[in-house]
């Protein structure tokens, strides 16, 4: 994810902030329990930054998207710690881990495209409402993932009992992110064609 930010190398904070997530990975490196069992250790430099560097979570998401993006040792470095963490120490994804980067790479390219490509055809078959919902619904399970310290597929399945459960409820809150949705959408284009 690229992102830009006022806080970066305008300010001169570059360098302490690259110096902050290099000495935090490494730490996590050498002492994985630096992040709480069902943490994230993504999560847990980038709040290494706030604490740090007296900054927003927003700003220092920013920071780090951007240093990680103009730094690829440094990626590299940062994408193995989130690997150890979260797949190898919690005994996930094992396959995955034991691939080299290229192979990896080449499995997340490959997931990617599938991806845009069930869309096209969710588009194509069923319409736009449905693929918006399907993608709100997916970034909900990641949210809750995330905060929960759960897995994907836990966390869609708690999101969809909820969903069950609370079917009207969650269906107008759906419905009404749609409606503002294309609303917005509408609105852009009505502007950008005045």
């Amino acid at each position: 994810m690229r992102r830009s930010s006022s806080n970066g190398s305008e300010n001169g904070n570059e360098e302490e902030t690259k110096e902050i997530i290099l000495r935090e990975v490494q730490n996590v490196h050498v002492n994985p329990s630096e992040v709480r069992q069902d943490g994230c250790a993504a999560c847990h430099v980038l709040f290494t930054l706030v604490d740090k560097m007296q900054i927003s979570e927003s700003n220092a998401s920013d920071l780090l998207s951007q240093i990680l993006f103009h730094d690829p040792q440094l990626n590299d470095f940062f994408i193995e710690m989130v690997e150890n963490i979260h797949m190898k120490k919690r005994k996930m994804a094992i396959p995955f881990v034991l691939k080299n980067r290229n192979a990896k790479d080449r499995h997340i390219e490959s997931n990617f495209k599938n991806f845009l490509e069930e869309l096209s055809y969710d588009i194509i078959n069923y319409g736009h409402d449905l693929v918006l919902r399907k993608l709100m619904i997916s970034a909900i399970a990641l949210e809750i993932a995330q905060n929960i310290g759960i897995d994907y597929h836990a966390a869609i399945e708690e999101l969809y009992y909820y969903m069950r459960k609370n079917d009207d409820r969650t269906n107008a809150l759906l419905m009404e992110f749609n409606d503002r949705f294309y609303k917005n959408i509408k609105g852009n284009y009505d502007l950008s064609h005045s």
